[in-house]
């Protein structure tokens, strides 16, 4: 089951979140920061306990299963997530402007490999 994060390009953003992944309520803490050097934004998941599970992952788009932003921590069957390009952009991935408009975080269950 595919879920929209709803996001703002408002500087750091930190917020819970409860999701369904793999048919299970995961509550999971989303941290995002705009990175001005690198030009894109991060994002930081802790369980819902604070415990750090990934930190900094770069928030950038990509075709499935290579767009999946989890995709090297499959291991945590904390599902995927994807950043899509919802207005067509032509950008790679969203800036400082337009985190949740013209892109949205997708989160869904964990891949099948």
């Amino acid at each position: 089951m595919d879920q929209v994060i709803p996001l703002s390009c408002n500087g750091n953003q930190s917020f819970p979140v409860t999701l369904s992944v793999d048919g299970a309520n995961l509550t999971l803490n989303l941290a995002l920061r705009y990175s001005e050097v690198a030009g894109y934004w991060v994002l930081t998941i802790s369980d819902a306990d604070g415990n750090l599970l990934v930190d900094s992952v770069p928030m950038i788009c990509g075709a499935w299963p290579a767009g999946n932003l989890l995709c090297q921590q499959a291991y945590l069957k904390i599902g995927s997530a994807y950043i899509i390009n919802a207005n067509n952009s032509p950008m790679d991935h969203p800036d400082d402007t337009n985190l949740g408009t013209d892109f949205l975080l997708l989160w869904g269950d964990s891949p099948a490999f």
